[in-house]
């Protein structure tokens, strides 16, 4: 896990401050795109560490605006937990308190950050997600070994 978030950084990072040229973009697949989504949205769905991360580099190196990218995050982030959630209905060991206090939390947290995405300076917001990255990836690393 720690790896996924370490490679998911370093994959933003490079997409957002390497020097390119006007002329040669930097394009994931369309079809490379929605299975790394697929992808990230499964394994969000059972744990949903750096989902946010995974999601902003997927559709960084698919050559999104990162405003599109972000707000697009927080959508497929939704649609994610909702089908997570349905899974989990059926499931003896979801204490539904917790969860009732996680949900609100997400939600207030979604709002704020799309606020804040459309308000600060892309590239300040660019640099916070890669220090939130690091400090992620290091914090997992420390409990993982």
């Amino acid at each position: 896990m720690p790896f996924l978030v370490l490679v998911a950084t370093s994959i933003f990072a490079w997409g957002s401050f390497r020097p390119r040229k006007a002329d040669v973009p930097v394009h994931l697949s369309r079809r490379a795109l929605i299975a790394s989504q697929f992808a990230i949205a499964v394994y969000g769905g059972y744990f949903g560490g750096g989902i946010g991360i995974l999601m902003l580099a997927a559709l960084t190196a698919a050559g999104w605006e990162f405003r599109s990218a972000g707000a697009t995050k927080n959508l497929l982030a939704g649609v994610m937990n909702f089908a997570a959630v349905i899974v989990f209905a059926f499931s003896r060991d979801v204490d539904w308190v917790y969860a009732a206090v996680l949900a609100v939390g997400s939600i207030i947290g979604g709002q704020i950050g799309a606020y804040m995405l459309a308000r600060v300076n892309v590239t300040a917001l660019r640099v916070f997600v890669v220090v939130i990255g690091v400090l992620l990836t290091l914090g997992l690393f420390v409990r993982a070994y």
